[in-house]
Parts: structure tokens; sequence; C-alpha cells
């Protein structure tokens, strides 16, 4: 569908309407794969701390070491981190840019994406926050560590062709 302004609209029919956005801070505990998760109005750093508090008193131990691994966003990279002082357990480690599929999570958002939201459509945003909500609890019910695995590669070999010499 062409727009006015000679830009293509795809993926989404003429009466599309957004009902509203919900920002989802979600955390996997590798040794499990459980999710913890959280939904808010928006993403700054306020919120992200908010859920990292949430994050600090699920596991209220203060000798137990929480390793967080995070993606380049300015909302976890402050100038000046008062926060991580006051929390000497905690420690952010950031993946390289353009590395995400290092960071376990985003593989979580693609099952998440693809398993409950891809084609999904919702009338309200409690309504999408309900729907993330008992997919979280569900896949809880059966969650495990991912595996890393490396697939075998199998060398191609070209028939007929011979290399010539220069």
């Amino acid at each position: 569908m062409k727009l006015p302004n000679g830009r293509t609209l795809s993926g989404r029919s003429h009466d599309y309407k957004r009902h509203g956005t919900s920002t989802l801070f979600a955390a996997l505990e590798v040794a499990t794969g459980k999710i913890t998760a959280t939904h808010k109005k928006r993403r700054r750093r306020v919120e992200f701390l908010e859920f990292m508090n949430e994050i600090v008193a699920a596991h209220s131990s203060p000798d137990t070491a929480i390793h967080v691994v995070l993606d380049n966003l300015s909302t976890h990279k402050p100038k000046i981190d008062g926060w991580l002082k006051r929390h000497p357990n905690v420690h952010f480690h950031f993946t390289p840019t353009r590395a995400s599929w290092l960071n376990q999570i985003e593989i979580w958002f693609s099952i998440l994406e693809g398993k409950s939201l891809r084609g999904a459509s919702f009338t309200s945003v409690e309504q999408l926050r309900e729907h993330i909500d008992a997919f979280i609890n569900s896949y809880n019910q059966n969650a495990a560590p991912f595996v890393w695995t490396k697939a075998h590669v199998h060398q191609r070999r070209f028939k007929n062709r011979r290399i010539s010499q220069l």
C-alpha cells in the first residue's frame, strides 16, 4: 500500500490501530533458564534501576554475586554510576556492539516474539501485558538453561572444476 508521501506500508492493514506500547524488562537466570520480567510505561534509567532493585531483592544474600549481561543501550550505561557503587555484588558486563546474540535474554525475546507475539493482536496495553505474563508463567514451568551448540560444517567439493594456475 502506498502512502501519500510515497512510502510503502507493509505488514499492516489500512485499518491498523496502535493501542499503546509497553516496555518489558526481563532477566534470564542462566542456571535454571527461568525468566523474571516486569512491565514499565517508559524505558529510562529510572525504570531499569527499579527492575534491577527487584532482581537484587530476589537474590537477597549480600554475598551472592550477580552478573548482568547487557547491551550497550544508553539506559544501561550512565557516565557516573552511583547505583553500582551501592551494590558492590552486582557486576555489569556489556556485549560488543552488534553482538546481541551473545546475550541469552535476546534469544528468549526471540522465542517470545516467535511463539507468542507474532501475528497476535491486542486492543489494550493491559491485554498485551497479561498475554506476555501468561507466556512467561507457562515458559517458566518447563524452563531449562540454553545449551550452546555448534553445527558441524561440511566442506563441499567442487565437481569437475579445475583450478588453473597463473
